[in-house]
């Protein structure tokens, strides 16, 4: 399932099910469905990514970290620290 394709909307924030989710630009795994939860933001929710360096992470000042593809840099959008599905989970 490609992840990050901002330009017809986002068709994956309901869809549930079993698979992995792949840089829309170079095909890098970067989330198994098995970490994707519900969540009232307009962007499918996950928990942790699926390896190590399936992302690459920045820190902005304002708080969030900035997500882009571990392999080819395409933007994701942020990891929202503690704000995962339990406690001490953050969301992608």
């Amino acid at each position: 399932m490609s992840y990050c394709s901002f330009s017809g909307g986002e068709e994956y924030k309901n869809h549930f099910q079993p698979g992995i989710y792949v840089c829309s630009e170079c095909g890098h795994e970067l989330f198994s469905s098995t970490s994707k939860f519900e969540h009232s933001s307009p962007w499918p929710a996950f928990s942790q990514t699926i390896h190590k360096d399936s992302v690459s992470k920045y820190p902005e000042a304002w708080g969030p970290i900035k997500v882009c593809c571990g392999r080819c840099g395409n933007g994701l959008g942020h990891e929202f620290l503690y704000d995962g599905p339990r406690e001490g989970l953050s969301r992608f």
